[in-house]
Order: C-alpha cells, then structure tokens, then sequence
C-alpha cells in the first residue's frame, strides 16, 4: 500500500512564485517516488502539489487526495481526484496532519495548526526554509520538549524539493510510532 503524504501551506500564492514552484515540484516528486498526495483541497499551495502530482509519468487516477473543510465534495480544486467532504471546517486540519508524513511550504495559522497536529501525532515533518511563512519559522526546530523518538527527532529543514524526498525517503521508516491519544503525566 502506498503512504500518503500531505503537502500543506498558504491557500493563495503567485503564480509563478517560487512557493508555487516548491510545491509542484514536491507533488510531482511525491509521485514519482510512490507516494500519494493529500492536503486540505483547495488553491495556493494545495492546488499546486495536486497539480505537481497530475504532472508525473507514473501518476494514477485516486494518487490526490482533498480533506474539505465544509461537507461539499465539489469544491476541492480542479486536480483534487478524491474529495472528503468532512463538514470541519478548520478542525479538519487534524486529519490533513494524520497523513504518514507532512510537508510545509510557507504557510499562516492553518498551516501551523497541521504541522502542530503532525507533531502530536508523532508524525514526520519536513518545512521548507527557503521560502517565507511558518515553514521557515519551525524548520530545523521542535515544537516542543515532549519525547517523540529515540533519536534526533525535529521539523527537519529542506531547501528544494530533491532535499524533501531525500529526508522523506531516509527518515520516513523510522516514523512508525502510532498516535494512541492524550497521556496526562507523560
């Protein structure tokens, strides 16, 4: 079975802009490499990853996936090849983060909350630091002290879409801790 992996971030960007670029080129990637695709559904970088994603040789009918926030399948944008209507609205952010891993492009408050939900879940992040928002803020840092894994567990830093898939592809396995929900005195 493939892993889904969310490319999160600002829902209106330029285009072209580099946060457009950074995108398309992780869905693409996220493809190529076997991946699938999820993220919130809607424009900015979400639509950009999806169409990244519809852009590789081995991309395949059901490899995009759109969490909505209202309970409207027709509103994810034109790449989005599944849509989950979930009636959330913001609080849909948790499942966006549930994805194997998260990957940030820039990005405001929402994206900070799925990166926050990613981090509660045990969850790999990767953000890039190379363009502006909350990826650069977190990237290379831990959103807090709580123990997650025996190793050197953080938001790892990348400045390209090659470097993403590179930490993805060697970080990913060791990110295999299942969230089993909130611990009081842990």
């Amino acid at each position: 079975m493939r892993k889904i992996i969310a490319v999160i971030g600002d829902a209106k960007i330029e285009r072209p802009s580099l946060k457009y670029d950074v995108a398309f080129e992780t869905g693409k990637l996220l493809i190529d490499n076997g991946f699938r695709v999820q993220s919130g559904g809607h424009g900015g970088v979400m639509e950009a990853a999806f169409a990244g994603a519809h852009s590789s040789e081995k991309y395949r009918e059901g490899d995009t996936l759109a969490i909505l926030p209202g309970f409207q399948g027709v509103t994810g944008n034109k790449y989005a090849d599944i849509c989950v209507p979930t009636g959330l609205d913001v609080y849909r952010n948790a499942i966006v983060a549930g994805a194997s891993a998260v990957i940030a492009v820039g990005g405001g408050a929402g994206t900070l909350s799925e990166m926050s939900f990613a981090w509660t879940f045990k969850r790999l992040i990767i953000a890039y630091d190379c363009v502006d928002g909350w990826s650069r803020k977190v990237a290379g840092t831990k959103l807090d002290n709580k123990f997650r894994y025996p190793f050197e567990d953080m938001i790892y830093a990348a400045s390209s879409p090659q470097d993403a898939i590179k930490i993805l592809l060697e970080k990913l396995p060791f990110y295999n801790a299942e969230y089993t929900g909130i611990r009081y005195g842990e």
